[in-house]
């Protein structure tokens, strides 16, 4: 792993969850901890924008924040497209 751990737990193990699906994880930035980034890099996903989710440093619920994290990853239409088709094992 190259990037920084982050202090929460569990927001640490749903980034690991979304870098095993492949989601690029990049530490840093301005008022946040990072960011992570769909794969697919898809135009047709998420409503018409690229997969991008903010990581918060210090979120008020670090449970919740780590919920909604899986959550964004879990239902990117594009890794659910690939995996229907068979393209994609877990």
């Amino acid at each position: 792993m190259n990037r920084p751990t982050h202090p929460k737990k569990d927001i640490e193990e749903s980034l690991r969850h979304a870098e095993r699906l492949g989601w690029r994880v990049e530490a840093g930035g301005s008022h946040a901890w990072g960011r992570i980034y769909c794969p697919y890099n898809d135009v047709t996903c998420r409503c018409g924008e690229f997969c991008i989710a903010t990581v918060w440093s210090t979120p008020r619920s670090p449970g919740n924040h780590a919920r909604a994290l899986r959550r964004v990853v879990d239902n990117c239409i594009s890794h659910r497209r690939q995996h229907e088709s068979g393209g994609v094992e877990e």
